[in-house]
Protein backbone atom coordinates (compact mmCIF):
# COMPACT_ATOMS: atom_id res chain seq x y z
CA UNK A 1 0.00 0.00 0.00
CA UNK A 2 3.05 2.35 0.97
CA UNK A 3 4.09 1.37 -2.58
CA UNK A 4 0.76 2.59 -4.60
CA UNK A 5 0.54 6.14 -2.33
CA UNK A 6 3.64 6.34 -3.54
CA UNK A 7 3.20 5.99 -6.90
CA UNK A 8 -0.19 7.93 -6.87
CA UNK A 9 2.05 10.95 -4.92
CA UNK A 10 4.46 10.86 -7.97
CA UNK A 11 1.67 10.29 -10.63
CA UNK A 12 -0.11 14.08 -9.25
CA UNK A 13 3.73 15.72 -9.06
CA UNK A 14 4.13 14.40 -12.51
CA UNK A 15 0.39 15.69 -13.60
CA UNK A 16 0.66 18.84 -12.47
CA UNK A 17 4.67 19.57 -13.96
CA UNK A 18 2.90 18.03 -17.16
CA UNK A 19 -0.26 20.47 -17.39
CA UNK A 20 2.46 23.69 -16.12
CA UNK A 21 4.23 23.04 -19.74
CA UNK A 22 0.87 23.37 -21.61
CA UNK A 23 -1.25 26.79 -21.64
CA UNK A 24 -4.74 26.81 -20.66
CA UNK A 25 -5.98 27.27 -23.83
CA UNK A 26 -4.01 24.42 -25.76
CA UNK A 27 -5.60 22.06 -23.03
CA UNK A 28 -8.95 23.30 -23.29
CA UNK A 29 -8.99 23.12 -27.06
CA UNK A 30 -7.73 19.43 -26.72
CA UNK A 31 -10.34 19.05 -23.96
CA UNK A 32 -7.63 17.64 -21.53
CA UNK A 33 -8.88 18.62 -17.93
CA UNK A 34 -7.04 15.86 -15.35
CA UNK A 35 -8.86 14.09 -12.39
CA UNK A 36 -8.50 15.14 -9.44
CA UNK A 37 -7.25 11.97 -6.89
CA UNK A 38 -10.63 12.17 -4.59
CA UNK A 39 -12.63 11.72 -7.50
CA UNK A 40 -10.99 9.43 -9.46
CA UNK A 41 -10.62 7.13 -6.11
CA UNK A 42 -14.33 7.65 -5.56
CA UNK A 43 -15.32 6.61 -9.15
CA UNK A 44 -13.80 3.36 -8.64
CA UNK A 45 -14.93 2.73 -5.14
CA UNK A 46 -18.60 2.99 -6.51
CA UNK A 47 -17.20 0.70 -9.57
CA UNK A 48 -16.49 -1.81 -6.76
CA UNK A 49 -19.52 -1.92 -5.44
CA UNK A 50 -21.52 -2.80 -8.84
CA UNK A 51 -18.51 -5.27 -10.22
CA UNK A 52 -19.33 -8.77 -9.77
CA UNK A 53 -17.32 -10.50 -6.93
CA UNK A 54 -14.79 -13.06 -8.19
CA UNK A 55 -14.63 -12.00 -11.33
CA UNK A 56 -11.58 -10.89 -12.78
CA UNK A 57 -11.16 -7.89 -13.85
CA UNK A 58 -9.73 -6.26 -17.44
CA UNK A 59 -9.45 -3.06 -17.40
CA UNK A 60 -9.54 -0.38 -19.82
CA UNK A 61 -9.29 3.59 -19.88
CA UNK A 62 -9.57 4.78 -23.25
CA UNK A 63 -8.13 8.64 -22.38
CA UNK A 64 -5.67 7.22 -19.66
CA UNK A 65 -3.95 10.58 -19.55
CA UNK A 66 -1.47 9.82 -16.68
CA UNK A 67 -3.28 6.98 -15.61
CA UNK A 68 -6.00 8.89 -12.70
CA UNK A 69 -8.42 5.86 -12.72
CA UNK A 70 -5.70 3.21 -13.15
CA UNK A 71 -4.33 4.39 -9.50
CA UNK A 72 -8.19 4.47 -8.31
CA UNK A 73 -8.12 1.11 -9.73
CA UNK A 74 -5.07 -0.44 -7.79
CA UNK A 75 -6.31 1.01 -4.42
CA UNK A 76 -9.65 -0.21 -5.01
CA UNK A 77 -8.96 -3.57 -5.78
CA UNK A 78 -6.30 -6.36 -4.81
CA UNK A 79 -3.98 -6.96 -7.67
CA UNK A 80 -4.78 -10.89 -8.01
CA UNK A 81 -8.06 -9.73 -9.68
CA UNK A 82 -6.88 -7.57 -12.30
CA UNK A 83 -5.93 -9.76 -15.59
CA UNK A 84 -5.65 -7.00 -17.47
CA UNK A 85 -5.31 -3.03 -18.00
CA UNK A 86 -5.11 -0.90 -20.89
CA UNK A 87 -5.05 2.79 -21.39
CA UNK A 88 -4.71 4.59 -24.43
CA UNK A 89 -4.08 8.10 -24.86
CA UNK A 90 -3.72 10.50 -27.98
CA UNK A 91 -1.10 12.87 -26.43
CA UNK A 92 2.49 11.67 -26.00
CA UNK A 93 3.16 14.60 -23.87
CA UNK A 94 1.29 12.75 -20.83
CA UNK A 95 0.94 9.01 -22.94
CA UNK A 96 5.19 8.81 -22.86
CA UNK A 97 5.69 10.20 -19.41
CA UNK A 98 2.77 7.90 -18.57
CA UNK A 99 4.53 5.05 -19.73
CA UNK A 100 7.77 5.37 -17.57
CA UNK A 101 5.64 6.50 -14.72
CA UNK A 102 3.65 3.17 -14.36
CA UNK A 103 7.03 0.98 -16.05
CA UNK A 104 7.07 -1.48 -12.81
CA UNK A 105 3.07 -2.11 -12.98
CA UNK A 106 1.30 -4.52 -15.47
CA UNK A 107 -0.47 -1.98 -16.93
CA UNK A 108 -0.36 -1.52 -21.31
CA UNK A 109 -0.44 2.35 -21.88
CA UNK A 110 -0.98 2.60 -25.85
CA UNK A 111 0.43 5.84 -27.72
CA UNK A 112 -3.15 6.45 -30.36
CA UNK A 113 -6.27 7.63 -31.06
CA UNK A 114 -9.06 5.65 -29.84
CA UNK A 115 -11.53 6.81 -31.99
CA UNK A 116 -9.40 5.28 -34.99
CA UNK A 117 -8.69 2.25 -33.64
CA UNK A 118 -10.29 -0.84 -34.32
CA UNK A 119 -12.08 -2.45 -31.53
CA UNK A 120 -11.48 -5.61 -30.24
CA UNK A 121 -13.05 -9.43 -31.11
CA UNK A 122 -15.42 -10.25 -28.38
CA UNK A 123 -12.58 -12.45 -26.58
CA UNK A 124 -10.72 -9.43 -26.45
CA UNK A 125 -12.91 -6.80 -24.63
CA UNK A 126 -13.35 -5.51 -21.48
CA UNK A 127 -15.25 -5.64 -18.54
CA UNK A 128 -14.43 -2.49 -16.70
CA UNK A 129 -13.98 0.81 -18.49
CA UNK A 130 -13.76 3.75 -16.46
CA UNK A 131 -13.00 6.77 -18.71
CA UNK A 132 -12.61 10.68 -18.28
CA UNK A 133 -13.03 11.43 -22.10
CA UNK A 134 -11.63 14.65 -23.53
CA UNK A 135 -14.36 17.62 -23.62
CA UNK A 136 -13.59 18.64 -26.88
CA UNK A 137 -16.66 21.12 -28.08
CA UNK A 138 -17.81 20.61 -31.36
CA UNK A 139 -16.65 23.70 -32.82
CA UNK A 140 -13.56 22.02 -32.65
CA UNK A 141 -14.35 19.65 -34.72
CA UNK A 142 -14.24 19.62 -38.62
CA UNK A 143 -17.01 18.47 -40.17
CA UNK A 144 -15.05 15.79 -42.14
CA UNK A 145 -14.65 14.79 -38.72
CA UNK A 146 -17.83 15.02 -37.28
CA UNK A 147 -19.02 12.97 -39.96
CA UNK A 148 -16.19 10.01 -39.75
CA UNK A 149 -17.48 10.15 -35.47
CA UNK A 150 -20.88 10.09 -36.18
CA UNK A 151 -20.79 7.18 -38.59
CA UNK A 152 -18.34 5.04 -36.86
CA UNK A 153 -20.61 5.47 -32.95
CA UNK A 154 -23.48 4.81 -35.07
CA UNK A 155 -21.74 1.14 -36.12
CA UNK A 156 -19.97 0.52 -32.65
CA UNK A 157 -23.83 1.47 -30.95
CA UNK A 158 -26.71 1.91 -33.05
CA UNK A 159 -26.96 5.52 -32.03
CA UNK A 160 -25.89 8.45 -34.26
CA UNK A 161 -24.97 11.52 -32.23
CA UNK A 162 -26.01 15.02 -32.97
CA UNK A 163 -24.03 17.54 -34.93
CA UNK A 164 -23.61 19.08 -31.81
CA UNK A 165 -22.05 16.56 -29.83
CA UNK A 166 -18.69 16.96 -28.33
CA UNK A 167 -16.03 14.44 -28.36
CA UNK A 168 -16.99 12.80 -25.23
CA UNK A 169 -20.05 11.52 -26.85
CA UNK A 170 -18.46 9.56 -29.10
CA UNK A 171 -16.32 8.29 -26.78
CA UNK A 172 -19.45 6.54 -25.52
CA UNK A 173 -20.74 5.57 -28.68
CA UNK A 174 -17.53 3.64 -29.60
CA UNK A 175 -16.49 2.50 -26.07
CA UNK A 176 -19.75 -0.02 -26.76
CA UNK A 177 -18.00 -2.18 -29.39
CA UNK A 178 -15.07 -1.98 -26.37
CA UNK A 179 -17.11 -3.47 -23.52
CA UNK A 180 -17.80 -7.06 -22.76
CA UNK A 181 -21.50 -8.27 -22.59
CA UNK A 182 -22.51 -7.19 -18.71
CA UNK A 183 -19.48 -5.52 -18.43
CA UNK A 184 -19.16 -2.20 -16.39
CA UNK A 185 -18.54 1.53 -17.29
CA UNK A 186 -18.28 4.41 -15.67
CA UNK A 187 -18.07 8.12 -17.58
CA UNK A 188 -16.83 11.13 -16.31
CA UNK A 189 -18.85 13.81 -18.26
CA UNK A 190 -19.87 17.06 -18.67
CA UNK A 191 -23.87 17.41 -16.70
CA UNK A 192 -24.66 19.20 -19.22
CA UNK A 193 -26.05 15.95 -21.71
CA UNK A 194 -29.08 15.46 -19.07
CA UNK A 195 -30.81 19.05 -20.55
CA UNK A 196 -29.38 19.94 -23.90
CA UNK A 197 -30.90 18.73 -27.50
CA UNK A 198 -27.49 17.36 -28.42
CA UNK A 199 -27.60 14.87 -25.31
CA UNK A 200 -31.21 13.39 -26.31
CA UNK A 201 -28.97 10.40 -28.45
CA UNK A 202 -26.77 9.87 -25.36
CA UNK A 203 -29.78 9.65 -23.23
CA UNK A 204 -31.90 7.06 -25.65
CA UNK A 205 -28.53 5.00 -25.29
CA UNK A 206 -28.78 4.84 -21.79
CA UNK A 207 -31.99 3.98 -21.52
CA UNK A 208 -32.35 1.67 -24.46
CA UNK A 209 -28.64 -0.18 -25.58
CA UNK A 210 -27.53 -0.75 -21.83
CA UNK A 211 -28.92 -0.82 -18.60
CA UNK A 212 -28.51 2.22 -17.02
CA UNK A 213 -27.44 2.27 -13.21
CA UNK A 214 -26.76 5.49 -12.09
CA UNK A 215 -26.34 9.41 -12.97
CA UNK A 216 -24.59 11.06 -10.41
CA UNK A 217 -24.81 14.83 -10.78
CA UNK A 218 -22.03 16.77 -8.59
CA UNK A 219 -23.41 20.12 -6.89
CA UNK A 220 -21.97 22.71 -9.75
CA UNK A 221 -20.95 24.99 -6.59
CA UNK A 222 -18.51 22.50 -6.15
CA UNK A 223 -16.54 22.60 -9.57
CA UNK A 224 -14.59 19.23 -9.83
CA UNK A 225 -12.12 20.53 -13.07
CA UNK A 226 -10.72 23.72 -11.28
CA UNK A 227 -9.32 24.89 -15.15
CA UNK A 228 -13.20 24.10 -16.65
CA UNK A 229 -15.97 25.75 -16.11
CA UNK A 230 -18.30 22.71 -16.57
CA UNK A 231 -20.54 20.74 -14.42
CA UNK A 232 -19.97 17.16 -13.69
CA UNK A 233 -21.51 14.05 -13.55
CA UNK A 234 -20.65 9.92 -13.30
CA UNK A 235 -22.58 7.69 -15.76
CA UNK A 236 -22.72 4.12 -14.80
CA UNK A 237 -24.16 1.37 -16.71
CA UNK A 238 -23.61 -2.38 -17.63
CA UNK A 239 -23.78 -3.56 -20.87
CA UNK A 240 -26.66 -5.67 -21.14
CA UNK A 241 -30.08 -5.10 -23.20
CA UNK A 242 -32.45 -3.35 -20.64
CA UNK A 243 -36.02 -4.38 -19.01
CA UNK A 244 -39.05 -2.14 -19.67
CA UNK A 245 -38.85 -0.39 -16.66
CA UNK A 246 -35.50 -1.24 -14.72
CA UNK A 247 -34.62 0.97 -12.03
CA UNK A 248 -31.95 3.61 -12.07
CA UNK A 249 -30.86 5.75 -9.19
CA UNK A 250 -30.07 9.39 -9.70
CA UNK A 251 -27.99 10.87 -7.28
CA UNK A 252 -27.68 14.78 -6.31
CA UNK A 253 -24.47 16.73 -4.56
CA UNK A 254 -21.71 15.02 -2.12
CA UNK A 255 -19.48 11.85 -3.59
CA UNK A 256 -21.32 9.01 -5.38
CA UNK A 257 -20.33 7.19 -2.14
CA UNK A 258 -21.75 9.76 -0.17
CA UNK A 259 -24.10 11.86 -2.13
CA UNK A 260 -26.80 14.29 -0.84
CA UNK A 261 -29.62 13.14 -2.73
CA UNK A 262 -30.39 10.10 -3.92
CA UNK A 263 -33.55 8.72 -6.15
CA UNK A 264 -34.87 6.07 -8.03
CA UNK A 265 -36.98 5.99 -11.00
CA UNK A 266 -37.92 3.40 -13.09
CA UNK A 267 -36.70 3.88 -16.87
CA UNK A 268 -40.36 3.85 -18.29
CA UNK A 269 -40.72 6.88 -16.41
CA UNK A 270 -37.81 8.63 -18.15
CA UNK A 271 -38.50 7.88 -21.66
CA UNK A 272 -40.04 11.14 -22.22
CA UNK A 273 -38.84 13.44 -19.51
CA UNK A 274 -36.46 16.27 -21.23
CA UNK A 275 -34.14 17.12 -18.28
CA UNK A 276 -33.08 15.02 -15.96
CA UNK A 277 -30.63 17.04 -14.14
CA UNK A 278 -33.58 17.81 -11.39
CA UNK A 279 -33.93 14.32 -10.72
CA UNK A 280 -32.30 13.65 -7.75
CA UNK A 281 -34.18 15.96 -6.01
CA UNK A 282 -37.45 16.58 -7.18
CA UNK A 283 -38.54 13.24 -9.29
CA UNK A 284 -40.12 13.59 -12.57
CA UNK A 285 -42.10 16.48 -13.01
CA UNK A 286 -45.82 16.54 -14.58
CA UNK A 287 -45.59 18.71 -17.84
CA UNK A 288 -47.66 21.28 -17.23
CA UNK A 289 -50.27 21.85 -19.90
CA UNK A 290 -51.26 25.27 -19.77
CA UNK A 291 -49.67 27.90 -21.43
CA UNK A 292 -45.96 28.83 -22.03
CA UNK A 293 -44.10 31.73 -22.11
CA UNK A 294 -43.72 31.18 -26.25
CA UNK A 295 -47.84 30.98 -26.33
CA UNK A 296 -47.21 34.80 -26.18
CA UNK A 297 -43.69 36.02 -27.44
CA UNK A 298 -41.42 35.25 -29.22
CA UNK A 299 -37.85 34.55 -27.82
CA UNK A 300 -34.71 35.80 -29.63
CA UNK A 301 -31.08 36.12 -28.54
CA UNK A 302 -29.97 39.98 -28.38
CA UNK A 303 -27.60 40.87 -30.99
CA UNK A 304 -24.14 39.53 -31.47
CA UNK A 305 -22.12 42.05 -33.33
CA UNK A 306 -19.02 40.11 -33.77
CA UNK A 307 -17.24 42.83 -31.99
CA UNK A 308 -18.40 44.91 -29.51
CA UNK A 309 -15.63 47.64 -28.75
CA UNK A 310 -15.76 48.76 -32.68
CA UNK A 311 -19.42 48.11 -33.07
CA UNK A 312 -20.99 49.73 -29.46
CA UNK A 313 -19.86 53.41 -29.01
CA UNK A 314 -20.85 56.03 -26.24
CA UNK A 315 -22.59 59.04 -27.09
CA UNK A 316 -19.12 60.86 -26.35
CA UNK A 317 -17.43 58.66 -28.59
CA UNK A 318 -19.90 59.22 -31.52
CA UNK A 319 -19.34 63.03 -31.55
CA UNK A 320 -15.90 62.97 -30.94
CA UNK A 321 -15.22 61.13 -34.31
CA UNK A 322 -17.82 63.00 -35.86
CA UNK A 323 -20.00 59.90 -36.91
CA UNK A 324 -23.27 60.36 -37.80
CA UNK A 325 -25.72 59.85 -35.10
CA UNK A 326 -28.31 58.64 -37.42
CA UNK A 327 -26.49 55.51 -38.73
CA UNK A 328 -26.65 54.62 -34.46
CA UNK A 329 -29.13 52.51 -33.01
CA UNK A 330 -30.21 53.34 -28.96
CA UNK A 331 -28.54 49.79 -27.01
CA UNK A 332 -28.71 48.73 -23.28
CA UNK A 333 -25.67 48.31 -21.39
CA UNK A 334 -24.64 45.39 -20.24
CA UNK A 335 -26.56 43.29 -17.05
CA UNK A 336 -23.73 45.36 -14.89
CA UNK A 337 -23.99 48.68 -16.06
CA UNK A 338 -27.90 48.69 -15.97
CA UNK A 339 -28.91 50.11 -12.75
CA UNK A 340 -32.87 50.06 -13.03
CA UNK A 341 -35.35 46.80 -14.13
CA UNK A 342 -37.74 49.80 -15.89
CA UNK A 343 -36.04 51.58 -18.82
CA UNK A 344 -38.23 54.92 -18.97
CA UNK A 345 -37.75 56.73 -22.16
CA UNK A 346 -36.86 60.45 -23.30
CA UNK A 347 -39.17 61.86 -25.80
CA UNK A 348 -37.29 60.72 -29.00
CA UNK A 349 -37.53 56.65 -27.33
CA UNK A 350 -33.51 56.71 -26.02
CA UNK A 351 -33.47 55.14 -23.04
CA UNK A 352 -33.79 57.49 -19.88
CA UNK A 353 -30.71 55.87 -18.35
CA UNK A 354 -26.82 56.98 -17.23
CA UNK A 355 -24.83 55.03 -19.51
CA UNK A 356 -26.18 55.84 -23.02
CA UNK A 357 -24.69 53.62 -25.02
CA UNK A 358 -25.11 53.36 -29.80
CA UNK A 359 -24.77 50.37 -31.79
CA UNK A 360 -23.07 50.98 -35.26
CA UNK A 361 -26.25 49.75 -37.47
CA UNK A 362 -25.84 51.34 -41.28
CA UNK A 363 -27.27 49.17 -44.90
CA UNK A 364 -25.73 51.32 -46.91
CA UNK A 365 -22.72 50.03 -49.19
CA UNK A 366 -18.89 51.09 -48.67
CA UNK A 367 -19.69 53.35 -51.84
CA UNK A 368 -23.02 54.89 -50.42
CA UNK A 369 -21.32 55.76 -47.02
CA UNK A 370 -18.21 57.31 -48.59
CA UNK A 371 -20.66 59.36 -50.38
CA UNK A 372 -22.73 60.66 -47.47
CA UNK A 373 -20.46 60.11 -44.71
CA UNK A 374 -17.01 60.26 -45.08
CA UNK A 375 -15.85 60.25 -41.18
CA UNK A 376 -18.36 57.10 -41.13
CA UNK A 377 -16.73 55.34 -44.10
CA UNK A 378 -12.84 56.62 -42.23
CA UNK A 379 -14.26 54.82 -39.13
CA UNK A 380 -15.26 51.63 -41.32
CA UNK A 381 -11.94 51.61 -42.77
CA UNK A 382 -10.11 50.91 -39.40
CA UNK A 383 -12.14 47.86 -38.74
CA UNK A 384 -11.60 46.62 -41.51
CA UNK A 385 -8.40 44.52 -41.46
CA UNK A 386 -9.75 42.51 -38.77
CA UNK A 387 -12.96 43.34 -37.42
CA UNK A 388 -14.78 42.40 -41.11
CA UNK A 389 -12.83 39.08 -40.95
CA UNK A 390 -14.42 38.04 -38.15
CA UNK A 391 -16.92 34.99 -38.03
CA UNK A 392 -20.17 36.82 -37.78
CA UNK A 393 -18.80 39.79 -39.88
CA UNK A 394 -17.41 38.15 -42.66
CA UNK A 395 -21.25 36.34 -43.36
CA UNK A 396 -22.86 39.79 -43.28
CA UNK A 397 -23.49 42.13 -46.14
CA UNK A 398 -21.97 45.00 -45.80
CA UNK A 399 -19.76 43.10 -42.94
CA UNK A 400 -21.05 46.50 -40.49
CA UNK A 401 -24.76 45.70 -40.81
CA UNK A 402 -26.33 44.05 -37.87
CA UNK A 403 -29.01 41.63 -37.29
CA UNK A 404 -32.67 42.82 -37.28
CA UNK A 405 -32.90 43.18 -33.37
CA UNK A 406 -35.30 45.89 -33.06
CA UNK A 407 -36.74 46.89 -29.31
CA UNK A 408 -38.47 44.54 -27.59
CA UNK A 409 -40.65 45.84 -24.52
CA UNK A 410 -39.54 42.02 -22.47
CA UNK A 411 -35.81 41.45 -21.78
CA UNK A 412 -33.83 38.65 -19.48
CA UNK A 413 -30.53 38.29 -18.56
CA UNK A 414 -28.70 35.60 -20.63
CA UNK A 415 -26.70 34.30 -17.21
CA UNK A 416 -27.07 34.04 -13.93
CA UNK A 417 -24.98 33.03 -10.57
CA UNK A 418 -27.23 30.69 -8.86
CA UNK A 419 -25.59 31.15 -5.72
CA UNK A 420 -25.59 34.44 -5.10
CA UNK A 421 -28.82 35.47 -7.14
CA UNK A 422 -30.96 32.23 -6.10
CA UNK A 423 -33.97 34.31 -5.48
CA UNK A 424 -33.72 36.08 -8.30
CA UNK A 425 -31.48 34.51 -10.74
CA UNK A 426 -32.45 36.36 -13.68
CA UNK A 427 -33.79 39.41 -14.41
CA UNK A 428 -36.55 40.80 -16.06
CA UNK A 429 -36.81 44.61 -17.73
CA UNK A 430 -39.42 46.38 -18.87
CA UNK A 431 -37.99 48.25 -21.78
CA UNK A 432 -40.12 51.46 -22.73
CA UNK A 433 -37.65 52.56 -25.31
CA UNK A 434 -36.44 52.33 -28.60
CA UNK A 435 -33.03 50.68 -27.30
CA UNK A 436 -32.26 47.07 -28.83
CA UNK A 437 -30.62 44.73 -26.89
CA UNK A 438 -26.98 42.90 -27.13
CA UNK A 439 -26.53 38.91 -26.76
CA UNK A 440 -26.21 39.13 -23.24
CA UNK A 441 -30.10 39.45 -22.79
CA UNK A 442 -32.58 37.48 -24.23
CA UNK A 443 -35.76 39.63 -26.05
CA UNK A 444 -39.65 38.74 -25.53
CA UNK A 445 -41.54 40.08 -28.50
CA UNK A 446 -45.04 40.07 -28.11
CA UNK A 447 -47.45 37.67 -30.33
CA UNK A 448 -49.84 39.61 -32.80
CA UNK A 449 -52.57 38.88 -30.16
CA UNK A 450 -50.96 40.41 -27.42
CA UNK A 451 -49.17 43.42 -28.79
CA UNK A 452 -52.68 44.80 -30.07
CA UNK A 453 -53.61 44.60 -26.96
CA UNK A 454 -50.70 45.56 -25.03
CA UNK A 455 -51.30 48.79 -27.46
CA UNK A 456 -54.93 49.39 -26.24
CA UNK A 457 -53.80 48.80 -22.30
CA UNK A 458 -50.04 50.05 -21.82
CA UNK A 459 -51.05 49.25 -18.32
CA UNK A 460 -51.12 45.74 -19.18
CA UNK A 461 -47.54 45.53 -20.06
CA UNK A 462 -46.44 46.60 -16.58
CA UNK A 463 -48.46 43.69 -14.89
CA UNK A 464 -46.79 41.19 -17.48
CA UNK A 465 -43.37 42.69 -16.32
CA UNK A 466 -44.42 41.81 -12.68
CA UNK A 467 -45.77 38.15 -13.70
CA UNK A 468 -42.44 37.73 -15.22
CA UNK A 469 -40.22 39.13 -12.47
CA UNK A 470 -42.72 36.68 -10.17
CA UNK A 471 -41.44 33.47 -11.59
CA UNK A 472 -40.33 31.20 -8.76
CA UNK A 473 -36.11 30.89 -9.18
CA UNK A 474 -36.66 27.15 -9.31
CA UNK A 475 -38.93 26.85 -12.27
CA UNK A 476 -36.53 29.44 -14.06
CA UNK A 477 -33.62 27.40 -13.15
CA UNK A 478 -35.18 23.92 -13.90
CA UNK A 479 -35.66 24.91 -17.46
CA UNK A 480 -32.36 26.74 -17.85
CA UNK A 481 -28.34 25.08 -17.84
CA UNK A 482 -25.90 25.01 -15.22
CA UNK A 483 -22.03 25.09 -16.08
CA UNK A 484 -19.14 24.58 -13.13
CA UNK A 485 -19.00 26.92 -10.32
CA UNK A 486 -22.71 27.55 -10.01
CA UNK A 487 -23.09 29.62 -13.76
CA UNK A 488 -26.65 29.36 -15.12
CA UNK A 489 -27.56 30.04 -18.91
CA UNK A 490 -30.94 30.80 -20.35
CA UNK A 491 -31.41 29.93 -23.70
CA UNK A 492 -33.96 31.34 -25.96
CA UNK A 493 -36.14 28.27 -26.84
CA UNK A 494 -35.85 27.24 -22.53
CA UNK A 495 -37.34 30.71 -21.60
CA UNK A 496 -39.70 30.04 -24.06
CA UNK A 497 -40.97 27.09 -22.51
CA UNK A 498 -41.10 28.79 -18.83
CA UNK A 499 -44.97 28.13 -18.09
CA UNK A 500 -47.37 31.14 -18.13
CA UNK A 501 -50.91 30.80 -17.20
CA UNK A 502 -50.77 33.82 -15.28
CA UNK A 503 -50.59 35.54 -18.52
CA UNK A 504 -53.82 34.57 -19.89
CA UNK A 505 -55.36 35.90 -16.29
CA UNK A 506 -54.10 38.71 -17.25
CA UNK A 507 -56.10 39.20 -20.90
CA UNK A 508 -59.49 40.93 -21.24
CA UNK A 509 -62.92 38.85 -20.26
CA UNK A 510 -63.16 37.93 -24.33
CA UNK A 511 -60.03 36.14 -24.52
CA UNK A 512 -60.16 33.93 -21.06
CA UNK A 513 -62.30 30.79 -22.94
CA UNK A 514 -59.58 28.10 -22.88
CA UNK A 515 -60.30 27.03 -25.34
CA UNK A 516 -61.04 29.72 -27.84
CA UNK A 517 -57.74 31.23 -26.31
CA UNK A 518 -55.35 28.26 -27.30
CA UNK A 519 -56.80 28.34 -30.61
CA UNK A 520 -55.38 31.57 -31.57
CA UNK A 521 -52.76 31.83 -30.12
CA UNK A 522 -51.82 28.63 -31.85
CA UNK A 523 -52.90 29.85 -35.25
CA UNK A 524 -50.87 32.93 -34.59
CA UNK A 525 -47.72 30.76 -33.59
CA UNK A 526 -48.15 28.50 -36.45
CA UNK A 527 -48.80 31.73 -39.52
CA UNK A 528 -45.76 33.62 -37.66
CA UNK A 529 -42.50 33.70 -39.05
CA UNK A 530 -39.34 34.66 -37.21
CA UNK A 531 -38.56 38.23 -36.43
Amino acid sequence: MDALKDAETRRTLLQDELDARKTQGERNRLGQFATPRELAFDVLAHAHTIFPENVPIRFLDPAVGTGAFYSALLGNFPAHRIKLAMGIEVDPHYGEPARKLWSNHPVKIVLDDFTTIKPPEESGRFNLIICNPPYVRHHHLKPTEKGRLQFATKSACGIRMAGLSGLYCYFIGLAHAWLAEDGIAAWLIPSEFMDVNYGAPIKRYLLNEVELLRIHRFDPNARQFEDALVSSAVACFRKRRPEKAHQIEFSYGGTLTHPAHLRVLSSRELQNVRKWSGLAADGVKVEALGFRLSDFFVVKRGLATGNNKFFILSRAEIEARGLPLGCFTPILPGPRHLKTDVVYAFENGAPRIERQQYILDCRWSEKEVKARYPSLWDYLQTGKPKVSKTYLCSRRRPWYAQENRPAAPFICTYMARGSANRLKPFRFILNHSIATAANVYLMLYPRTVLAEILEHDPDLSHRIWEFLNSIPAETLLGEGRVYGGGLYKMEPKELANVPADAIASLLPTALLARGRQRQMFEEQISSETSL
